[in-house]
């Protein structure tokens, strides 16, 4: 059960004029489930997005790529889960490019101003006739209020759908956002998670659209982890309509940073709704490190604490057995670190100090907190002024069953 994750309500989802979505049942892992998803956009919508940095990127990752360099206007985005499509080869792209075609066939554009996407099982043939069949009944489905349905279609082992919108005011017009986002295991990101798609209505530029989906990025899907592992497939897109109106919004303007700051924001919360769905998860789990020299030193502390099997395992057992913190803290590649100048909190208790355990700390102030389904590590490395957060959860017994069964 996801920890204090509740299933969105649809009416909550605003509509993203220029946006339409749709969803079918095609059968590509399991029959009946919502498993296809097409996102059509008006003409004029940009497009920008961030992928894994995973070598052994998938298929539909690599089309997606060629696709937005070709500079062609995007007009689709095609999503599947029950099949990654990585680990295929040369057969991979050909059926990755196939359902392209079949989707710009069903809405009139060129097989080149489709994205295509995948999520599930690696190294198995995608099943591309089951999409082929199944996109005309996502494409009849169209429609600009059904995110909630998206949401849901994007899921693998998620056990919430993830979805977020909110409205800001620029001037006098009135911008929305809507997210929608898909990862509970192999969560890493290198860039983004797993699958996820913003759409705006606000009018930006590619650059524009870039630049804001990288400021977004850095603050929400880079600083998460589940179980430490980059995934094949990560994406996260963000699409302009610009239905909203007025001249396009330039970086730097007051009205670029409102609408950046707003799918910032969106993107932080499905950032932080994928480690609340971690795969098993029954704690939700803050790591702030303060006090470094750069923010991508206090990350690598951080990641250390939020990566170790042996904290994420105490977390989950309740067991204030803070010499793992400290131990993490010390491994995470800091060689000049002075240990005499680190503090270790959990929440607002002072646990170590001085290279050693607080003599005020008691142990039943921190199981006290140990036992909370949201918890909060903070260090003070005193090196600097520089802090970086990560957002991760626990270890249970059902994360080894949920990855022991997946393909059964």
């Amino acid at each position: 059960m996801a920890v204090n994750l509740a299933r969105p309500e649809a009416a909550s989802l605003h509509p993203v004029a220029g946006v339409r979505v749709g969803v079918a049942a095609a059968g590509i892992k399991k029959p009946g489930r919502k498993d296809l998803l097409l996102i059509a956009l008006d003409p004029g919508a940009t497009v920008a997005g961030v992928f894994t940095r995973n070598r052994f990127c998938a298929a539909p990752v690599l089309v997606a790529r060629e696709h937005l360099a070709s500079g062609s206007a995007i007009r689709a985005l095609v999503v599947n889960t029950g099949n990654a499509n990585a680990g295929t080869g040369d057969d991979g792209l050909a059926r990755a490019r196939k359902v392209c075609a079949a989707a710009a066939a069903q809405l009139g554009c060129r097989p080149v101003e489709v994205l295509p996407f995948s999520t599930g099982v690696i190294m198995e043939p995608l099943p591309v006739d089951r999409i082929v069949t199944g996109l005309p009944a996502a494409a009849a489905a169209l429609t600009a209020d059904a995110w909630l349905d998206a949401a849901e279609a994007i899921m693998t082992t998620d056990t919430v759908p993830k979805a977020r919108s909110a409205r800001v005011a620029v001037g006098r017009r009135t911008v929305t956002v809507t997210g929608i986002a898909k990862g509970a295991g192999m969560i890493r990101p290198d860039m983004a998670t797993m699958l996820g798609f913003i759409a705006t209505d606000a009018p930006l530029s590619t650059a524009g659209a870039q630049a804001m989906l990288a400021h977004a990025t850095d603050r929400s899907f880079n600083c998460i982890t589940v179980d430490g592992d980059t995934s094949t497939n990560d994406a996260l897109m963000l699409m302009a309509s610009g239905a909203a109106g007025g001249s396009t919004l330039e970086p730097g303007s007051l009205a670029f940073d409102a609408v950046r700051d707003t799918v910032t924001e969106i993107a932080a919360w499905l950032a932080q709704a994928i480690v609340r769905d971690g795969e098993g998860a029954t704690k939700f789990i803050t790591v702030r490190i303060e006090g470094g020299r750069s923010v991508e030193e206090c990350r690598r502390v951080a990641y250390a604490i939020a990566h170790s099997p042996l904290v994420k395992t105490a977390f989950f057992a309740s067991d204030p057995n803070l010499g793992r913190l400290l131990a993490a803290i010390g491994y995470a590649g800091l060689d000049d670190l002075d240990v005499a100048k680190v503090s270790l909190y959990l929440d607002d208790v002072l646990v170590a100090a001085n290279g050693g355990r607080h003599p005020a700390y008691r142990e039943e102030d921190g199981q006290r907190v140990m036992k909370q389904a949201e918890i909060s590590v903070r260090a003070v490395l005193g090196r600097g002024d520089a802090r970086a957060t990560v957002w991760t959860c626990d270890f249970s017994y059902d994360y080894v069953k949920i990855n022991a069964e997946y393909r059964t």
